[in-house]
């Protein structure tokens, strides 16, 4: 059994540390739950929205955002977030830095891509970041998945992971916060009936694994 932990766009610029980014309520609370959930895993990897200035789907304003785009790989509107350099695109305090991790996904560089799940710089779902050949190198049986937020990016993360490997994916829900609670229900159930396995927390999903050795 190989497990990987996978902390997705635990980034300040996804938590109320940057107010005036993309803040996910909570955001900065998960920090504590991804940290256990890695001390059960073999590898850690770390993944990054990392966004250039003059990405066109960026806008400065809250009523310009979430306007659909004609953009083949952003296909919405954005407030600005995760400028690389910027306060936004470091992680959240007491994660580890870049260079601990094992693997380190950066996504929507480009300035027309938004990508939202890790696996693939475009929405299509052709350009891998070579995440998924990653783990498959490594032998991953079981991932664990959290981080921000769960109704975009861990979402397509999960989804992505159930559709290109023969993997046990677990979704820890209190190390992943999301934008509202509707968008929350029906991402986990989506993820869900993928076949995610949906856990409280990392002891929970310490427990399952225990199970599976069993």
């Amino acid at each position: 059994m190989t497990i990987v932990a996978i902390d997705v766009d635990a980034q300040r610029t996804f938590s109320p540390l940057c107010p005036n980014e993309l803040p996910v309520p909570h955001g900065d609370e998960i920090v504590s739950e991804l940290n256990l959930q890695a001390k059960l895993a073999d590898f850690r990897v770390m993944t990054k929205d990392a966004h250039s200035q003059y990405a066109l789907w960026a806008v400065d304003s809250q009523d310009e955002s979430l306007k659909p785009l004609n953009y083949v790989n952003a296909d919405l509107s954005w407030l600005r977030h995760a400028e690389v350099g910027s306060d936004g695109f470091e992680l959240l305090p007491d994660l580890p830095l870049p260079i601990e991790y094992d693997f380190l996904v950066y996504k929507g560089v480009e300035k027309d891509m938004h990508p939202y799940g890790a696996c693939f710089h475009d929405l299509a779902g052709k350009i891998s970041t070579g995440l998924i050949e990653w783990l498959k190198d490594k032998g991953a049986t079981h991932i664990i998945v959290g981080g921000l937020a769960t109704d975009y990016c861990v979402k397509n993360t999960v989804l992505q992971l159930l559709s290109h490997g023969d993997w046990k994916v677990f979704l820890n829900l209190a190390a992943s916060r999301g934008i509202a609670d509707d968008t929350v229900m029906l991402a986990i159930d989506e993820m869900k009936n993928m076949g995610a396995i949906i856990c409280n927390n990392a002891q929970e999903i310490k427990e399952n694994l225990a199970k599976t050795n069993d």
